[in-house]
Formats: C-alpha cells, sequence, structure tokens
C-alpha cells in the first residue's frame, strides 16, 4: 500500500501565514498538519508515499526528509487543475497498486489498519450539517451508488472527507485520464469526486468507510477548532516554575514559559519565548516569542514576536506587533 497526499495548495484562507509556509506546514497541536496525517500512516505500516507539492514544495519536502523515515516520493503540479489532476500525477510511483489517498489539509483518526484491510474500494464519509461546501455520496447500503461535487440540492449528508482507499487504483487513473481527455470539469478543475462517479459509471464498486473524527484545518477558525479537540485527546503538559497551567496545553520540551498563565486550548512550539503572558485558544508556531500580553483566539506565526496589550492577533511568519508607550 502506498499513500498519495495531495499538498499542492496556497492556503489562502489561512493568510499571512500561507505567505511563508504551505497550508500543511502550519501547526495545530505541537506540530504541522501534515505531521499529524504522516504519524498516522507510520503507526498503520504504510511506508511508501507520494507527495503531489507545488506552493514552497521545498518546504514540504524539507520537512518529510527531515522528520520521518519514509520511502518519500515528491511530484511536483505545475499547474493547479484540481483534485484529480493532483491525484493523476502519482501513477508513475503507483504503478496502479492499491493506494490511500488523504488530503493534505485533513486531519484524521480512524482505525486505519481495518481499512486498509480488504479488497473493496473504500471512500471516507462522515455526515455534515451542510454538505454543499463538499464532496458528497448517495448510497445503497454502503455501496456508493453516485458521487457529487459540491452539489446546490445534495440529497444526502454524507460528505467526503479525504480519506480514500483504492483497490484498483487503475480504474480510478483511467477515469481521471477520461475526465482531461473530455474536458469534464467541476467548478473549472478536474475533479477527483468525478473520476470516482466515472468509476461507477464503467462498472467498479466503492463502498463509504465512516470516519467519525474529522478535522478541518482550512481556516483560522477551524484550525483553532482542531487544536482544541486534538489538545483534548494529549498528554497533560508538564509543569512550567511560576506559571499557573489550564488544561489541554501542549508546550514544547524546548520552549521557555515564565510567570505566564497559560491555556486552556493552548498550543506552544519548540524555540518560543512566552513571559508574563496570559494566553488562550491560542497556537504559537515555531519561535514566537510573546512578551506581557493577553491573547485569546490567536495564531502567531513562526520567529514572530507580539509584546505589549491585549488584542486578537492573526500575525504571519516573521511578524512582530509591540505596544508604544
Amino acid at each position: 500500500m502506498i499513500a498519495v497526499i495531495p499538498a499542492a495548495g496556497e492556503g489562502t484562507r489561512l493568510r499571512p501565514h500561507t505567505h511563508t509556509l504551505p497550508k500543511v506546514l502550519v501547526d495545530v497541536a505541537g506540530k504541522p498538519i501534515l505531521g499529524h496525517i504522516l504519524d498516522q500512516l507510520v503507526a498503520a505500516g504504510i511506508s511508501r508515499v507520494v507527495l503531489i507539492v507545488g506552493y514552497l514544495g521545498d518546504l514540504v519536502e524539507e520537512y518529510v526528509r527531515g522528520h520521518f523515515r519514509l520511502e518519500a516520493f515528491f511530484v511536483e503540479q505545475e499547474e493547479r487543475k484540481g483534485l484529480g489532476h493532483a491525484v493523476s500525477l502519482a501513477r508513475p510511483h503507483v504503478e496502479d497498486k492499491p493506494c490511500l489517498i488523504i488530503y493534505g489539509d485533513t486531519i484524521f483518526e480512524v482505525d486505519l489498519p481495518s481499512m486498509l484491510v480488504g479488497e473493496v474500494n473504500l471512500i471516507g464519509v462522515k455526515a455534515v450539517e451542510d454538505p454543499r461546501r463538499f464532496g458528497v455520496v448517495e448510497t445503497d447500503g454502503r455501496r456508493i451508488t453516485r458521487l457529487v461535487e459540491k452539489p446546490e440540492a445534495p440529497k444526502s449528508n454524507l460528505a467526503i472527507v479525504g480519506l480514500n482507499k483504492l483497490v484498483d487504483s487503475a480504474a480510478m487513473f483511467d477515469a481521471i485520464d477520461h475526465l482531461m481527455k473530455h474536458e469534464i470539469r467541476t467548478q473549472g478543475e478536474y475533479q477527483l469526486t468525478d473520476a470516482f462517479q466515472r468509476m461507477i459509471e464503467v462498472g467498479a464498486r466503492l463502498e463509504t468507510f465512516p470516519v467519525e473524527d474529522w478535522f478541518d484545518c482550512g481556516k483560522q477558525e477551524t484550525l483553532l477548532s482542531t487544536n482544541r479537540r486534538l489538545l483534548e485527546r494529549a498528554a497533560a503538559a508538564s509543569e512550567r516554575p511560576g506559571t499557573v497551567i489550564v488544561p489541554p496545553v501542549y508546550i514544547a520540551d524546548e520552549a521557555e514559559v515564565e510567570e505566564s498563565v497559560i491555556g486552556p486550548y493552548v498550543s506552544i512550539a519548540a524555540g518560543c519565548r512566552v513571559r508574563r503572558a496570559v494566553l488562550s485558544d491560542c497556537i504559537l508556531s515555531v519561535g514566537a516569542v510573546v512578551e506581557n500580553m493577553v491573547l485569546k483566539n490567536s495564531l502567531i506565526g513562526a520567529r514572530a514576536r507580539v509584546a505589549g496589550s491585549a488584542l486578537v492577533y492573526d500575525g504571519g511568519d516573521s511578524s512582530t506587533v509591540s505596544h508604544i508607550e
């Protein structure tokens, strides 16, 4: 089994953070989004990965090679033609063998080994309140009868979450080729959802696989929400002298925290320095500095420095905010 991870998106809804980082490397609950995904794959015994990169792809490769012992292949998507097009670029490495496709901006908690067994194509789904924002599946029992990308009037509330197992990957790649040959696009792009629908039309069997814990990291509000939910599952942070910790909190061992109140729902990455601060519902990326501040519902980019009085702040990498007396 080889994993294919489309990770070429620019993450425009997470700017300014994604001006200097690809979306998959934005921190949440103590590590980059991509780190959570790869940890799940390693735990399930998957050691071969194809990453489709584009925007700041060299940083993705540097991170993966520096933190994981994987047989990793990196393929550049030079033109953004959609998720289907991105996945098609992995074909030379997959070689029509079974593959697992995981969207690079989605964190999941699922019994992955149970998904990997068996000889059925599986599409991970979750019931959602507003399925219009997603690819949607219609079913007869577990068997999928129809898939539609972002329907205006969905006939189902089962959203495609971005975790798919293709036993018959050759049929999937052939379906994508069909879309591109005949210029079949949805919202201007070659969609993976449309490729799955084409597979059904030519006789392939696709079934649903329930994914209950699915965490969206596409924008600031959902990233902070994901941070909260993941921290609730994490081990308790170690105590720091002179600091009050209100769990759940993640504090990297290499972070300096002094005379502060931290939590709940705060993630502080390695190299951060926090002094005389009160933080709640915040994510501090690598090397960030926060001093003499009260912060809530804030994302602090890598190496950013924030000092002064209370505010809500969404600051990108290497930025500085200071209170002037």
